[in-house]
């Protein structure tokens, strides 16, 4: 982060607060490397069986699986 603090005050900034083409670069460069990098932990076992519950006929009704306790009042309306 500091290259890109130090990089962005020797460069001509295109107006107030803008960045450069180059850093706008970096910075495209950084986020495609951190998102490749989430992709490819792919996803978690956990999440994988939850999809396909709610992807299921009736998977994701609260009523018809008995799962609807979370909005429980105590009998208050």
């Amino acid at each position: 982060m500091k290259d890109l603090k130090s990089q962005a005050s020797k460069s001509t900034t295109p107006g107030k607060g803008g960045l450069t083409p180059e850093i706008q670069s970096r910075i495209g460069h950084q986020l495609r490397a951190m998102y490749d990098d989430v992709v490819r932990q792919g996803v978690p076992d956990r999440f994988a069986e939850l999809i396909k519950k709610l992807d299921a006929p009736g998977g994701g009704s609260p009523n018809e699986n008995g799962a609807g306790g979370s909005n429980d009042n105590h009998g208050r309306e």
